[in-house]
């Protein structure tokens, strides 16, 4: 079930909860899961795909003409992810943007988008400046203290092997916290977007929930999109119900390439 938050206390306070009320970790539908998507893709290629088909999350954005993909937003939302990182690694953030180009830097000095930024006149450089720093303040504000016993992990990659290794899920989690081999569920997935949250926002979290669950073998306890422009932020528990329509999306998407 989905719960909308307006202005949370803290991103980490909505997600991490109670410990004591967390339920047990579930380390045996992981199994289920990958069987049932692998009798779905024999349904669709009984003799498996041709080619290599590679499923990614922005496969389930109904919109991906959204202003998010022009450079302007593209820009926006790369110096946030590397505010993102910087903030999961404890740093102290003192010029969003110049740390964030900094950081950008040393991650990828050869990054043609960033010889695109570097590029940009000194109007639209101003702006892009302006529109990072509005963003960041909505994020940190929101998102509360991260400590290092939380395990927080950003930029996290991920990906599954199906039908032979010729369906592959590929998968990046902006922001992870928690471990697997808590006694209690604890993991928790951060979708942080710069863009208000759309339709394609839940398909995007059930999505990150299922290849985690595949991934380790044990389901994460929330997946969340936070929104850095509204800050909306949309959490769901997950549970079976969840994965299953996880599942259930990632065959629609198939389906779609099998037909084409």
């Amino acid at each position: 079930m989905q719960v909308l938050e307006q202005r949370p206390r803290t991103i980490t306070s909505v997600l991490r909860g109670d410990p004591q009320r967390r339920p047990l970790p579930d380390r045996q539908v992981a199994a289920g899961l990958r069987a049932q998507l692998e009798d779905g893709i024999f349904s669709l290629w009984p003799n498996e795909p041709r080619e290599p088909v590679t499923v990614r999350a922005s496969a389930f954005t109904l919109n991906p003409t959204s202003t998010e993909g022009t450079s302007t937003g593209q820009f926006r939302g790369l110096l946030l992810n590397q505010l993102l990182r910087l903030l999961a690694m404890g740093v102290t953030i003192s010029d969003p943007f110049a740390n964030a180009i900094e950081a950008w830097r040393s991650e990828d000095a050869a990054s043609p988008l960033l010889a695109q930024v570097d590029q940009l006149d000194a109007e639209d450089l101003a702006r892009l400046r302006a529109d990072v720093q509005s963003h960041f303040t909505t994020l940190e504000r929101n998102l509360g203290p991260l400590p290092a016993s939380w395990e927080p992990r950003s930029a996290v990659r991920a990906y599954q092997r199906l039908a032979g290794g010729q369906v592959i899920l590929r998968d990046t989690i902006d922001l992870s916290l928690g471990t697997t081999t808590s006694e209690r569920a604890s993991v928790v997935l951060i979708d942080v977007t710069t863009s208000p949250l759309g339709a394609s926002a839940e398909r995007i979290m059930r999505y990150h929930a299922l290849v985690q669950t595949l991934r380790t073998g044990v389901a994460p306890l929330r997946s969340a999109a936070f929104s850095s422009a509204t800050a909306e932020l949309w959490v769901l528990d997950v549970t079976n119900e969840l994965l299953q329509r996880g599942v259930d999306d990632v065959l629609h998407v198939l389906s779609k390439v099998a037909t084409a």
